[in-house]
């Protein structure tokens, strides 16, 4: 099975992180990329994680997951270690319709963890549906080693352009040639 690659906005959705070791870290990571409407719970933290929290101001509960504490989230992240509560969680979120991530079990996944580029309004990200995350990884860096340094300004560019001028071929054909030979500037001598 393969995973339909998809942007969410996650500025009016509510999110759970259930685990506060590295693994969960990371997670939360990736997400402040994106938004920071996220709740942990956690029986412990470590370091990194309790840094985070506290960067970020975001909410946290230093207790075990009791269940029912999903209820109110579009998105739950389970990131511990006792594979049994994951799966357990996994099946109590099916009753609330909320997208659920098990950290490093595709089986109780609604959605993975792609790696990605963000640069400004750029998000590229590669799946490889879980089957070789350090491939992904790879991939990552060597994208990030060919992408064009300037590119947040340039799609900015872009954006003012799209706003300014009149809607029309003029305009589509205009933007299409921009961006064409700002690729196209990337190739090495």
């Amino acid at each position: 099975m393969s995973y339909f690659p998809a942007f969410l906005n996650l500025h009016a959705k509510q999110i759970l992180i259930i685990g506060g070791g590295v693994i969960a870290y990371n997670k939360l990571v990736h997400l402040l990329d994106f938004t920071k409407n996220i709740h942990i719970i956690a029986q412990e933290f470590c370091d990194e994680m309790s840094q985070a929290i506290e960067q970020n101001s975001l909410s946290y509960e230093q207790r075990v997951y009791r269940v029912g504490d999903i209820k109110e989230y579009d998105i739950v992240i389970i990131a511990i270690d006792n594979i049994v509560l994951a799966k357990e969680i996994y099946e109590e979120s099916k009753g609330y319709r909320c997208l659920c991530n098990s950290v490093d079990s595709l089986e109780h996944c609604d959605f993975t963890f792609a790696s990605y580029i963000k640069q400004g309004d750029l998000t590229l990200a590669i799946s490889t549906n879980g089957t070789s995350p350090a491939f992904a990884k790879q991939l990552k860096i060597y994208l990030e080693s060919i992408l064009a340094k300037d590119i947040a300004e340039f799609l900015q560019e872009m954006k003012e352009l799209r706003a300014t001028l009149p809607k029309g071929k003029a305009r589509m054909n205009m933007l299409k040639d921009r961006a064409k030979n700002y690729i196209k500037s990337w190739r090495r001598v």
